[in-house]
């Protein structure tokens, strides 16, 4: 599969060093979408492309435009497939891949690989790498850790574009039961348990 390390040139040069969406996520998502392709009998070169293109637009989180992410990601990707040996039915199941993956796009992925980039991609924000993925990109946006009235969000609606904290009710906790594959499920399991017993020594703490 030459096209996969031609692709991981391609993508390490064309992806800044944004915090939580570097070319590490892409390849800890990599990583384990090769895992749930195995498992769940999926085309491994299709999901691979697919994880390797995902976020090649990336904006802040703070920018308007950051719901068209992997929109544009897609559009971009068609274009970079062009020039490998792929069908265009393949193409298709990788674009569309990209184009649903997204948190923000509420979409399901009609393809099984499609499921397992939104899995593999969801998997890298929970967990421990997830609050710190969580931590960095809230720094990086210049938000405080936590409203310090009400931390843990017992009394209000989160809200994750003021408070790091937030984050982890309006979002984070929330994927374990958006999994599409039997695997992804039970990782998200044990992921989604580091993420409460954060929580749970957070609130000893503050």
């Amino acid at each position: 599969m030459n096209i996969l390390e031609d692709l991981k040139i391609d993508v390490r040069n064309m992806i800044t060093t944004r915090p939580g969406h570097d070319f590490d996520h892409i390849m800890r998502v990599y990583n384990t979408a090769e895992k749930l392709t195995k498992k769940e009998k999926a085309n491994k070169k299709l999901v691979l492309c697919a994880t390797l293109l995902h976020d090649i637009i990336q904006f802040p989180k703070s920018d308007k435009r950051s719901k068209q992410s992997s929109i544009k990601s897609s559009i971009k990707a068609k274009k970079i497939l062009q020039k490998f040996n792929l069908t265009d039915i393949e193409i298709k199941i990788i674009t569309d891949a990209i184009r649903d993956h997204s948190f923000s796009q509420n979409r399901t992925p009609s393809t099984l690989e499609g499921k397992i980039l939104q899995d593999a991609d969801r998997l890298d924000a929970i967990g421990a790498i997830g609050i710190a993925r969580a931590f960095a990109v809230g720094g990086s946006e210049h938000r405080p850790f936590y409203n310090k009235s009400d931390p843990f969000c017992s009394k209000r609606k989160p809200n994750d574009k003021k408070w790091t904290l937030d984050h982890f009710y309006k979002k984070l906790l929330k994927l374990e039961k958006l999994m599409n594959t039997k695997s992804a499920k039970a990782e998200a399991k044990r992921r989604t348990k580091i993420l409460q017993n954060y929580l749970t020594e957070l609130k000893k703490e503050i």
